[in-house]
């Protein structure tokens, strides 16, 4: 054993001295390796940030969810004549409920939950500030659904859904703003015409602008929760009509239409839905199809055949983008490696044109003692150890390619232990694999052919 590690320390030194009185040919044919494994690591980077990123966007939107939400009709056109009305007569739907929620909950048995969810838009105010935002009423499983953890206080309890109690759960962002040198626990906060107290704070989700509009979310960070009876009692049913809202309709109606509307208003006001949006939580990933298959034809048949919801499932969404972002990983990453064929395919013509200039320096060591074994180790660890140096400084450049990438194009790169041991390891595979057949070579040299040569 210790003949073994002397004979390979020796091939060691030997082709050390070799590599350092050619520093710039075994410099350049490095370069192969260098890049090679330098894009290979980047890439493997981008695809372990998407995936990570997908996997926040799944934890975002909840695992095993089917996602129903309303189609609000904004249609603009010519008035049809009678006739053609009475041939194509529209037909009444009560729109979005919760009795659809508390149906799909009750009667599909792969249901293990269903979340409500209204949103209206709001002022909030507070010691003379205020500013406008989301005011959201929810049930009691949507905090869990949707994976939002309450840091301070506690969740709604029974007796806020049962007693419609005027209290909220806040955001960060709107505990930054009104609260910041006050516990907001148990004080209140205005919002519309109400006042709520303070029950709960939601922990801190960082979301960008571009992800939260992509996946369908808000950010909850300004958002200001309420018990969803709370919201149907307290503020706005659209399951019902008021008296408050004919008077307004039909004062609109008289009078011109006002120019400054924005899009939102004049949607909430076409909105006759009593819900904006109802997550169905299934029990296995795998029923989730299934799932959102009977759901439609349960609303479809509830709402009298009129298609005014739609469906998405993000888990399906999202996992369709990762088989995407995959294969565009794995081609970009069979490119990074021809790099690496092509690095390897270098070292073996830089060893082949070495056997030539070295042949006498072969000549002498086989006529002092050396054997084929000891010439085959010596030009297999030159050959190995340019490539490695070559990895080396490629797991490097790899890493700082990574860190350019993220801070300028804004992907999201992660660089894991397992990519730099796979590019280390390829990296000596590409000096054993292409520096086998020049080392055999030089290994087979005749020793008097070799003294003579000229």
């Amino acid at each position: 054993m210790q003949a073994i590690a002397a004979h390979l320390a020796f091939s060691g030194r030997t082709a050390a001295e070799a590599v350092a009185n050619n520093k710039l040919r075994a410099g350049l044919t490095s370069l192969g390796i260098l890049f090679g494994v330098a894009s290979v690591i980047a890439m493997l980077a981008i695809g372990n940030g998407a995936e990570q990123e997908i996997l926040s966007q799944m934890r975002l939107l909840g695992a095993n969810n089917v996602v129903i939400t309303p189609i609000v009709e904004q249609t603009e056109g010519k008035v049809q004549s009678d006739d053609d009305g009475k041939k194509d007569a529209k037909r009444f739907t009560p729109g979005l409920t919760y009795l659809d929620a508390e149906s799909i909950r009750r009667e599909i048995p792969d249901v293990s939950a269903t979340s409500s969810e209204v949103v209206i838009n709001s002022v909030i105010t507070r010691e003379g500030h205020h500013r406008s935002g989301k005011l959201v009423g929810v049930d009691s499983g949507y905090f869990r659904l949707m994976n939002l953890n309450v840091v301070q206080g506690a969740r709604f309890a029974t007796r806020h859904f049962a007693e419609s109690s005027p209290v909220a759960i806040i955001g960060q962002g709107v505990k930054a703003r009104f609260f910041t040198t006050q516990d907001p626990i148990g004080r209140t906060i205005k919002v519309g015409n109400e006042w709520l107290t303070v029950v709960g704070v939601l922990e801190d989700r960082k979301v960008s602008a571009e992800t939260a509009q992509r996946l369908g979310i808000r950010d909850a960070n300004m958002d200001v929760y309420v018990p969803l009876p709370t919201m149907l009692l307290r503020y706005r049913n659209r399951g019902e009509v008021t008296q408050q809202e004919m008077e307004q309709a039909a004062s609109e109606l008289n009078s011109s239409s006002d120019s400054t509307e924005t899009d939102d208003q004049r949607a909430e006001k076409r909105n006759y839905n009593q819900l904006d949006k109802v997550i169905v939580q299934v029990d296995q990933a795998a029923l989730v199809p299934s799932v959102a298959n009977v759901v439609q034809r349960m609303l479809q048949r509830r709402h009298n055949d009129v298609t005014d919801f739609e469906i998405s499932v993000p888990e399906l969404l999202l996992k369709q983008e990762q088989r995407t972002k995959t294969i565009f990983n794995v081609v970009l990453g069979s490119i990074a490696s021809i790099s690496l064929i092509v690095g390897g395919i270098g070292i073996m013509n830089i060893m082949l044109a070495s056997i030539l200039e070295r042949i006498k320096e072969i000549g002498v060591r086989r006529a002092v003692g050396a054997t084929q074994a000891d010439i085959l180790a010596q030009f297999l660890s030159e050959a190995v150890m340019i490539s490695l140096a070559g990895g080396i400084a490629g797991i490097v450049l790899g890493g700082v390619l990574s860190y350019a990438i993220q801070r300028i194009a804004h992907i999201s790169t992660i660089v894991s232990v397992a990519s730099v041991v796979v590019a280390f390891g390829v990296s000596v595979a590409v000096g054993l694999v292409f520096g086998i057949m020049p080392a055999s070579r030089a290994a087979k040299q005749d020793p008097i052919v070799c003294l003579r040569y000229e």
